[in-house]
C-alpha cells in the first residue's frame, strides 16, 4: 500500500513547525556528538556485539502518553555470552520520529545495534547500573521518566530504545552489548481529524458437536469432547475474549454455532468417550459463561456469521460443482438468526460474508453473497490499492453488482498473531499497533473509517494483548470509535481500488488448506440419503435438524489445517444416519413352502426408531410368475405404517401356477419410488394339488366305505348262522350245514357283485398303478403360510 512520504494532506501550523525543527536538532545534536566521540575501531565492534546481552522490554506505561505522564519502562536483560559484563548500565534511548507505517516496519524487523539510527540517551538518572551481569542470569530493570525529559518534538510516532551498555574482559571498553527497539505514539492533545475505528471481536470456536442425539423427548446432544467447557471456563480462551472485550467498545462477530453448543451445555448434554458416551458435567460454567455474554453484547453490535462459520473459499474453489453445496450455505444463513435470537435475545446482522484471511477472488465474492450477504469483509493485503494514493483510504468499497467489500487494514489486523505468551512480546505489539494506527491518522486530514478484523480464534495470550492495544487506543487522541455497519456505510473514496484480484492471486498457503471437492461430495451424499431418510418418518424435525447443522459443521472454517479431523467427523455423520436408516428394515426369511393352489406370504417390517414409520410400500415380486403369481401378476404393493419400536407383518396373496422352487424378493420403497433399505430374498417351493391326485384320493375313500359294509355284512351273516344251528328260522328254512363259511361268503360277494376274481378285467374307477399314495411326512424346515 502506498504511504506518504511524511503526513500527507496535513498543514502544520508556524509555531508546530517550529518546536518539529527544533526537536529535530536536539535530537540530532547529542547523537552527532556521540559520533564524533567514538574511537575510529569502536563502531563495527559495538554493531557486531550488540546481541551479547538480551533485553526484554515487558512493560512500557502509558502506552500513549501525553503531557505531564511519567513513561516507565520494565523488563530484563540476560548476559547470552560466557563471560562477565562488567559496568553496565540500562538507558533508554530516543529515535527520530518516524514518518510512515513503512519506516515503523523496517525499524521493527532490525536487530543489531546500528549508531546514528538508534537515537540519543536521555541518561541523567534515568538509568539503571548493574556491576556486573553474571552468563546467564537475568536481572530486572525498571527506568521511570517523566514524558517532559524525552526532548519529545511534533506530534508523531517516535523510536524508543532499551540499550544495555558494558564491558567484557575480551573487550574492555563501553559498548552496547544489547538493545530492543518499540515505539511511542506522540498525541498529546486532541488530533484535528480523528480515524473513526471499527474493531471485530470474533467469537468462534472450532466444531463440538456431533449429529447423535438421544432417544429421549428432549434429544440429549453429544460432543465429540469436552473442550469448548476448558474454552469457556475461568482463564480459557473465550472466557478471556468475553471478560476483555465486555469493557471495550467493539462489534462482537458470533458464530452461532458456538451459542448453540454452550446453549446445549446448559442443559443435560453427553460427551464421547471412546466407543461409549458419559454425562457431560459443565451446566454452571455454560450458563454463567451465556448470562455473561448476554450482558455484554447489550445495545452492542453484532454481527452473526451463518451457523459454523462455513469456509466461503472452500465452498467457492471446490464445492459450487457439487450439487446441493450452497443450499446448504444459505440454511446456515437463515439459522444464524434464529440462533442468536433465541440464545442472545439480540437481532443480529448477517449482511457480512467474512472469507478466510480477508482473502477474495470473483468466485469467493460470488459465492459469499449467494446467500444474502451483500459486505465481505476482505483485507488490504488481498484488495491491494493500485491507484497510488499516498494515504490509505476508507474501508468501503463497491465493487459492483450492489456488493460493498468493507476493506480491513491488514498492518492492524495481523498485529497479535504469533505467540504472545511472553509480556515482552505483548508489549512490543501492542506499542507497534499503536504507533501504526497514529501514523495511519497522520497521513492526511481526510477522516476515514478504518476497520480491525483480528484472526478468527485468537488464543489468551493474544486477546489479552489484543484488549491492551484496543484499550489504549480508545483513550488515545487520534481515534474515534465505530460501529461496522457504520463503516460499511461510510461514503467511499473515489480514488480507491475496486477491483477484486483475480483467481490466480489468491495465496497458495491458503489454497493448500482449503476442504477438498470429495468433502462437498460426501456432503452432498448424506444429504440424499437424509431426504430419503426423512419422507418416511412421523417427526422429521428430530433428524433433519441435527443432521442439517452437522451438515453445516462439515463446511466450517475451522477445519482448515485439520483435515484429518474433517474427514473423521464427515464419516461419522454418515455412519451414525446409515445406523438411523437401517433400524426401519425387513426381516429375513428363510425357505417358504406351499401346499395348493393358493396362500398368503407373510413379510415383517420392523421398526426399531423411537417414533413411528409412514409413507412406505412394501413390494413382493415374483422372479417367476409364470410358476408363482403374486397378486394379479409379477409384484404386489402394499402401503406400510409401523410405530416406534414395533414390528409388522404383511401378508400377499399368491397362486401356484406349476411344482417347483421360484425366488421371492421384498423390498421397501418410499412413496416416490426410491428404494428403501436392502431387499430381502427367499424361496418358494411349490408343492400343488393336480386333478389326478383328487381322484387318487376320492378312489380311496370309496374303499374305506366298501370295505365297512363288507364287515357289517360278515358280521350280520355270522350271527345268522349261529341262530341256524340252534333250529330253523322263523320262516322254517333250514341252512345247509355242511356249506363251507368262506364259501358261502364267497357266494353272498359274488352275488352282490362287490368282489373282482384274479383275473376279472381292471375296472375304470381303480386307482392307477403307478400312482404312489401322499406322504404324510412333515413338510420340512421351511415357513409356514396361511391358506
Amino acid at each position: 500500500m502506498a504511504e506518504a512520504a511524511d503526513f500527507q494532506g496535513m498543514t502544520p501550523s508556524p509555531a508546530r513547525r517550529w518546536l518539529r525543527r527544533t526537536g529535530a536538532l536536539l535530537a540530532g545534536a547529542p547523537l552527532l556528538a556521540g559520533l564524533l566521540q567514538l574511537p575510529a575501531a569502536t563502531p563495527a565492534a559495538a554493531a557486531s556485539g550488540s546481541s551479547t546481552v538480551a533485553v526484554a522490554l515487558d512493560t512500557l506505561t502509558p502506552s500513549a502518553p501525553t503531557d505531564g505522564d511519567t513513561l516507565t519502562v520494565s523488563g530484563t536483560v540476560t548476559n547470552n555470552s560466557k563471560q562477565a559484563v562488567t559496568d553496565a548500565q540500562v538507558d533508554l534511548r530516543v529515535g527520530p520520529a518516524l514518518s510512515t507505517r513503512s519506516e515503523i516496519d523496517t525499524v521493527a524487523k532490525r536487530t543489531d545495534f546500528q549508531p546514528g539510527l538508534d537515537g540519543t540517551v536521555v541518561g541523567g538518572k534515568y538509568v539503571k547500573k548493574f556491576t556486573k551481569l553474571a552468563p546467564g542470569v537475568a536481572q530486572d530493570f525498571s527506568i521511570s521518566v517523566p514524558v517532559d525529559e524525552l526532548d519529545l518534538g511534533s506530534d508523531g510516532v517516535y523510536q524508543l530504545g532499551v540499550s544495555l551498555t558494558g564491558e567484557t574482559s575480551a573487550q574492555q571498553w563501553q559498548q552496547v552489548l544489547g538493545i530492543q527497539r518499540t515505539f511511542l505514539p506522540w498525541q498529546p492533545e486532541g488530533a484535528d481529524t480523528k480515524t473513526k475505528t471499527t474493531v471485530l471481536w470474533p467469537l468462534v470456536s472450532t466444531v463440538h458437536m456431533t449429529a447423535e442425539t438421544g432417544s429421549n423427548e428432549q434429544q440429549t446432544p453429544v460432543f465429540l469432547n469436552d473442550d469448548l467447557a476448558k474454552e469457556i471456563s475461568p482463564g480459557g480462551r473465550l472466557e478471556q475474549m468475553l471478560s476483555l472485550g465486555k469493557e471495550l467498545d467493539v462489534t462482537w462477530v458470533v458464530d452461532p454455532d458456538l451459542l448453540a453448543s454452550v446453549d446445549a451445555m446448559t442443559r443435560t448434554y453427553r460427551v464421547e468417550s471412546g466407543s461409549t458416551t458419559v454425562a457431560g458435567t459443565h451446566q454452571r460454567v455454560a450458563m454463567a459463561w451465556l448470562a455473561e455474554l448476554q450482558e455484554a453484547v447489550t445495545d452492542k453490535e453484532v454481527v452473526a456469521l451463518p451457523f459454523s462459520d462455513p469456509d466461503l473459499a472452500s465452498l467457492a474453489h471446490n464445492g459450487t460443482t457439487v450439487t446441493g453445496s450452497l443450499s446448504h450455505l444459505k440454511e446456515a444463513t437463515d439459522a444464524a438468526t434464529t440462533t442468536v435470537k433465541t440464545v442472545l435475545h439480540v437481532t443480529p446482522s448477517t449482511d457480512f460474508a467474512w472469507p478466510v484471511e480477508g482473502a477474495v477472488d470473483p468466485s469467493i465474492v460470488k459465492v459469499a453473497t449467494s446467500a444474502g450477504a451483500d459486505k465481505v469483509i476482505a483485507r488490504s493485503d488481498s484488495l491491494q490499492e493500485t491507484g497510488g494514493l499516498p494515504y490509505t483510504p476508507s474501508s468501503a468499497r463497491p465493487i459492483g453488482g450492489g456488493t460493498t467489500a468493507v476493506v480491513s487494514d491488514a498492518r492492524l489486523s495481523t498485529a497479535f498473531e504469533g505467540d504472545l505468551t511472553k509480556a515482552s512480546a505483548t508489549t512490543l505489539a501492542v506499542q507497534k499497533f499503536l504507533a501504526s494506527s497514529l501514523a495511519l491518522n497522520a497521513q492526511t486530514d481526510k477522516q476515514r473509517s478504518i476497520v480491525v478484523a483480528p484472526q478468527r480464534m485468537a488464543t489468551a495470550s493474544q486477546a489479552r494483548a489484543m484488549a491492551e492495544a484496543v484499550t489504549a487506543l480508545q483513550d488515545g487522541n487520534w481515534s474515534q470509535t465505530q460501529g461496522l455497519t457504520s463503516a460499511a456505510a461510510a461514503k467511499p473514496d473515489t480514488s480507491a481500488t475496486t477491483k477484486v484480484p483475480s483467481a490466480s492471486a489468491y495465496p497458495s498457503s491458503l489454497r493448500k488448506q482449503e476442504l477438498p471437492k470429495a468433502a462437498f461430495e460426501q456432503i452432498a451424499t448424506t444429504q440424499d440419503k437424509l431426504d430419503r431418510f426423512k419422507v418416511i418418518l412421523t417427526d422429521a424435525s428430530r433428524v433433519v435438524t441435527p443432521f442439517g447443522r452437522a451438515m453445516n459443521r462439515e463446511m466450517s472454517t475451522s477445519w482448515r489445517g485439520r483435515a484429518a479431523e474433517a474427514n473423521r467427523y464427515r464419516n461419522a455423520v454418515e455412519r451414525y444416519l446409515n445406523s438411523l436408516v437401517s433400524q426401519v428394515r425387513l426381516i429375513d426369511k428363510s425357505e417358504t413352502k406351499l401346499s395348493g393352489r393358493s396362500a398368503t406370504i407373510p413379510v415383517t417390517v420392523q421398526n426399531n426408531l423411537v417414533q413411528g414409520v409412514e409413507h412406505l410400500v412394501l413390494r413382493l415380486t415374483s422372479t417367476s410368475p409364470t410358476r408363482l403369481k403374486i397378486g394379479d401378476g409379477e409384484y404386489q404393493e402394499q402401503r406400510v405404517a409401523v410405530s416406534g419400536g414395533h414390528s409388522q407383518s404383511v401378508k400377499f396373496t399368491t397362486s401356484a401356477q406349476a411344482n417347483g422352487k421360484t425366488t421371492v424378493t421384498a423390498q421397501l420403497f418410499t412413496e416416490d419410488g426410491q428404494a428403501y433399505g436392502d431387499p430381502v430374498q427367499f424361496d418358494v417351493k411349490v408343492t400343488e394339488f393336480t386333478a389326478t391326485v383328487m381322484l387318487v384320493i376320492g378312489g380311496g375313500f370309496l374303499l374305506l366305505v366298501l370295505a365297512g359294509f363288507r364287515m357289517y355284512t360278515q358280521r350280520k351273516r355270522a350271527a345268522a348262522r349261529e341262530a341256524t344251528e340252534d333250529g330253523p328260522d322263523e320262516t322254517g328254512e333250514a341252512v345247509d350245514a355242511t356249506e363251507n363259511p368262506a364259501d358261502s361268503e364267497d357266494r353272498l360277494q359274488k352275488e352282490s357283485g362287490t368282489l373282482r376274481g384274479a383275473d376279472d378285467p381292471e375296472q375304470p374307477s381303480d386307482p392307477a398303478p403307478d400312482t404312489a399314495a401322499e406322504s404324510a411326512d412333515p413338510s420340512g424346515t421351511g415357513e409356514r403360510v396361511d391358506r
